[in-house]
């Protein structure tokens, strides 16, 4: 891989790392409804990239129910998980997606697991569970819950789309925020109060956070990874944007003053260490769940 372009993956993972902070921030210490914040955050994709939304791809039904899974559904549960756990926590949890994707494909694309596959998935599930465990016994917290439930709508979104064609990632991401904002608003409005005075006492920093979440990481950087993938080996690439959950957890704990004892550096190690192994392994969908992943951190 050329230097260039090995710099500015570096730079993407560390922009998707910065927006797991971010989305914290906005969450629990500008008190934003996470619902809310996915809404308006998806408003900005949408009229950003609205002149992508044509021609729809096909089949239409399936596209809009993979925006919703990758976009709506998965967004909703990462920012309600965020906003009760940390981010270096969710950064590891978030990793489950990779087996679920694995197993996911091979019941809906028959993509076959061999040995070294199924000890990656078995590393990532302890590491995700050594995270989660607590000194008193195994309790699996609300937010970290809420991220278990995002990876695996992410993965599955992300398997069938595996199933489309021809769609573009602007394309893509047009249609993700077009179908995404009106159900978030929705739901918003039923489970939620006080959005609006939340977001107006924020001010500028919560529009500068939406614009990053929306422009930066969805738009630029999403764009620039997929370009990375048309140039180069999927097997090369996937492995090197495990620098993101690393980085979420170094800016977690400078920033977010996350705490990292022994139990999350054992389980963080051992969780990326499986993923690395099936990131590592051919199959057909790891780019694009790495690249969902990501997007929705």
């Amino acid at each position: 891989m050329a230097l260039r372009d090995f710099a500015l993956l570096m730079l993407v993972c560390l922009v998707w790392a910065s927006n797991n902070i971010v989305s914290k921030f906005v969450v629990s210490q500008m008190e934003v409804p996470p619902l809310f914040y996915a809404a308006v955050r998806f408003v900005v994709v949408a009229a950003v990239v609205f002149p992508w939304l044509r021609p729809m791809p096909r089949p239409r039904w399936r596209l809009v129910i993979v925006s919703l899974l990758m976009g709506g559904g998965s967004f909703a549960f990462t920012f309600m998980g965020l906003k009760l756990s940390t981010p270096s926590a969710a950064a590891v949890v978030m990793q489950l997606g990779v087996p679920m994707t694995t197993v996911l494909s091979v019941l809906m694309l028959g993509e076959r697991i061999r040995w070294r596959r199924g000890l990656g998935i078995v590393l990532t599930l302890a590491g995700a569970l050594a995270v989660m465990w607590d000194p008193h016994g195994f309790r699996l917290s609300p937010g970290l819950l809420f991220i278990v439930l995002s990876s695996f709508l992410g993965s599955l979104g992300a398997v069938m789309m595996k199933q489309m064609e021809g769609v573009k990632p602007l394309q893509f991401q047009a249609w993700v925020g077009f179908t995404s904002f009106a159900p978030l608003l929705a739901a918003s409005a039923l489970f939620e109060s006080g959005q609006v005075a939340a977001a107006l006492s924020a001010g500028w920093a919560f529009a500068a956070a939406v614009l990053f979440s929306a422009l930066v990481v969805s738009v630029l950087a999403h764009t620039a990874y997929y370009a990375l993938i048309q140039r180069y080996e999927a097997n090369l690439i996937s492995p090197l944007t495990l620098m993101t959950p690393l980085a979420t957890i170094g800016l977690g704990v400078a920033i977010t003053h996350d705490p990292f004892g022994w139990r999350m550096a054992i389980g963080s190690a051992v969780a990326l260490l499986g993923v690395l192994i099936i990131a590592l392994r051919p199959n057909q969908v790891m780019p694009l769940l790495l690249a969902v992943r990501n997007r929705v951190q």
